[in-house]
């Protein structure tokens, strides 16, 4: 009887390799990396402001183009320390300036707005991805792709998006998205439905393709800034005046810090109150 073919013995199983060497285990120590965080609120709230005394040099991503309008309401060395961003058209030109060089002395990125941001990544895979069944198949708008395809197309690109951010926190900058807000109905398995204030991004009511849970994963402070605002015995809304930033979760907004429990008073602007979440 004749041997085996030498094809047929090479194509047989190994065994499989040996574990060696030996795991290790370190100390925890304090972290070198950046923060992330999303500041949500209603417009005209001074989410903008606020997020120009974060920790500097600040990187502006002004894509809403509000930073010239608030200039002059800065102190001479909040303002010496903001650095927009330029050249920034559309979705295509911030993702490649996030993959250049140059941010080496940035510490603090700021992309205002995160909300806007979705828009302009709404309208790159608009432009740039075609349907599943070719270019037969005109896409006008993110509906377009069928049965929540564009939805789903949107979320992976944001999540894209995302893992360029990593990077540079990963190198020791702090990242913030600056969100509008929305009101949400909140399902609860317990009992009752209710509502509350969430970041204004895509979010299905399927939970699928959902950004803006996705993004409350991936940051580590998600801050809701609102005026402080109580309902008398004759269910009519008194103060406002006074501002509060929403570090935890409640049954009125979403929230989430690492660091921070409860709640932070803001009188005026200033750098003290993001120490608060990066001591």
């Amino acid at each position: 009887m004749s041997s085996q073919p030498p094809l047929f013995r090479q194509s047989m199983p190994s065994a499989p390799p040996q574990a060696t060497g030996k795991v290790t285990f370190g100390k925890v120590t304090a972290s070198k990396i950046g923060h992330k965080f999303c500041l949500y609120g209603t417009g005209g709230i001074g989410k903008t402001t606020l997020s120009c005394y974060a920790p500097a040099p600040v990187g502006y991503v002004d894509i809403e183009q509000s930073l010239d309008k608030l200039s002059s309401q800065l102190p001479e060395d909040v303002k010496n320390n903001v650095m927009p961003l330029t050249g920034i058209t559309d979705y295509a030109a911030l993702r490649t300036a996030l993959r250049s060089d140059g941010w080496e002395s940035i510490k603090t990125i700021v992309i205002d707005s995160a909300t806007v941001l979705e828009q302009m990544i709404v309208r790159w895979v608009i432009d740039n991805i075609p349907h599943e069944k070719g270019k037969s198949v005109q896409i006008n708008s993110i509906d377009d792709y069928g049965f929540g395809k564009g939805y789903t197309l949107v979320y992976e690109e944001f999540n894209m998006f995302l893992s360029l951010l990593d990077k540079h926190v990963q190198q020791g900058r702090n990242v913030i998205l600056i969100a509008h807000e929305c009101i949400s109905n909140v399902p609860n398995p317990a009992g009752e439905d209710w509502i509350r204030y969430e970041p204004r991004l895509q979010s299905p009511a399927s939970g699928k393709s959902s950004i803006r849970l996705r993004l409350k994963e991936w940051v580590d402070h998600c801050v809701f800034l609102a005026y402080d605002i109580a309902v008398n015995k004759d269910n009519k809304a008194i103060g406002g005046a006074s501002r509060t930033l929403y570090c935890s979760e409640t049954p009125s907004c979403m929230g989430k810090s690492r660091t921070v429990k409860g709640s932070l008073c803001i009188d005026e602007p200033n750098s003290t109150i993001w120490n608060e979440f990066l001591k």
